[in-house]
C-alpha cells in the first residue's frame, strides 16, 4: 500500500455493521495465540538494544520459554482442548523442531511472524523483504506440512509494502492491526484482498507483565472481563476475543495456574467458538457478500 493517512480500508463503526453470526450461534470466537520465538545469541534482543552481548540474562529468560514454558502451555490448552494458533519465528522449526512435531500432535496452527524475533520486517531492506517473507512460510510449511495462511509480524511492524508481499504469498489474515473487535477486509492496489482478524495489545502478557508490572491474578481479572464485555455484547454481533501469550512469561510456574483458572472461566459459558485464526478468517469470508 502507499503511505496514506488511514488503512487500505474504509472507516467503519461497530454501531452500523450487519450482524456478524458465528456458528452454532456462538458469541464470542475465541482464539489463544502463543508466541513462540526464537532469539540468536549472537544478536540484540530489541528490547534491550543497549545491552553487551552475549546478553546471557535477557536471552536465557526467553529460551526458558522454548525448554519448558510451551510444554507448560500444551498441558493446560490440552485440558480445554484450545488448538493454539502460534506466531512462529521460522527459525525454531530449525533450531527446536520437536516443538512443531508436539504442536502437530495437537493440531494446532503456524502464522508467519518472521524468521527470528531479533529482526524486524523493518530492518530488512526493501528488496529484500518479499524474499525473507517468502522463506519463512516456506521454511514452517516445509517443516510442520502445511504452509501457513496467518501472519502476525514481530513486534506487530510492517513496511508500506508487507500486506502487498503478504497477499502475493498466500497469505489470507493479519493480526498487526489492533483496532477492531471483529475482523474486516484490506483491499490492496494490486485488487488482492486480505484480512485482518483482531489480536490484543491489551490482552498479552509483554504489555501486562514487563511493561504495566500486572501480577498473575490481575493478568487473569483482565482476561475475564475482557470476557464479560464481549460476551455481552456478542448476543448482538459476533465479537472476537484474542489472548497473546508468550511461553517465558505466562508459562512460568506462578503464573500458569492464573490462565488455567481464566480458561476455566470463559469455558464455563455456553456460546464461545474454541476456534482458530484460520477459521475465523475463512468463517468470516464466507458471510461476505
Amino acid at each position: 500500500m502507499k503511505p496514506a493517512p488511514y488503512g487500505p480500508f474504509p472507516y467503519s463503526p461497530i454501531i452500523t455493521r450487519p450482524k456478524l453470526e458465528w456458528p452454532n450461534g456462538a458469541r464470542v470466537a475465541l482464539w489463544v495465540i502463543p508466541n513462540i520465538e526464537f532469539f540468536s545469541l549472537a544478536e540484540k534482543i530489541p528490547a534491550y538494544p543497549n545491552a553487551k552481548l552475549p546478553d546471557v540474562a535477557n536471552w536465557s529468560a526467553r529460551d526458558y520459554g522454548n525448554r519448558i514454558g510451551v510444554f507448560r502451555f500444551m498441558e493446560t490448552f490440552d485440558k480445554y482442548g484450545v488448538r493454539g494458533t502460534v506466531a512462529l519465528n521460522s527459525d525454531v522449526c530449525l533450531h527446536h523442531p520437536i516443538i512443531i512435531e508436539e504442536g502437530n500432535k495437537r493440531n494446532w496452527e503456524w502464522m508467519g511472524h518472521n524468521k527470528t524475533n531479533t529482526k524486524r520486517l523493518t530492518d530488512y531492506p526493501e528488496a529484500e523483504e518479499h524474499g525473507v517473507i517468502k522463506e519463512v512460510l516456506d521454511t514452517i510449511g516445509r517443516v510442520s506440512g502445511k504452509r501457513p495462511v496467518g501472519w502476525l509480524g514481530s513486534g506487530l511492524t510492517e513496511s508500506w509494502n508487507s500486506l502487498d508481499h503478504l497477499a502475493a504469498e498466500g497469505v489470507e489474515y493479519v493480526c498487526d492491526w489492533t483496532n477492531d473487535d471483529q475482523p474486516y477486509v484490506m483491499t490492496l492496489e494490486s485488487g488482492k484482498k486480505i484480512l485482518s482478524v483482531p489480536y490484543s495489545h491489551d490482552i498479552n502478557d509483554i504489555p501486562a507483565f514487563e511493561r504495566h508490572n500486572r501480577t498473575a491474578d490481575e493478568f487473569r481479572d483482565m482476561i475475564c472481563r475482557q470476557f464479560d464485555t464481549l460476551y455481552k455484547e456478542g448476543a448482538q454481533s459476533g465479537r472476537v476475543m484474542a489472548i497473546a501469550l508468550h511461553p517465558y512469561l505466562t508459562a512460568k510456574p506462578y503464573r500458569i495456574g492464573a490462565l488455567d483458572a481464566a480458561l476455566a472461566y470463559i469455558f464455563s459459558h455456553k456460546g464461545v467458538w474454541n476456534t482458530t485464526g484460520s477459521e475465523i478468517a475463512r468463517h468470516f469470508n464466507s458471510q461476505q457478500k
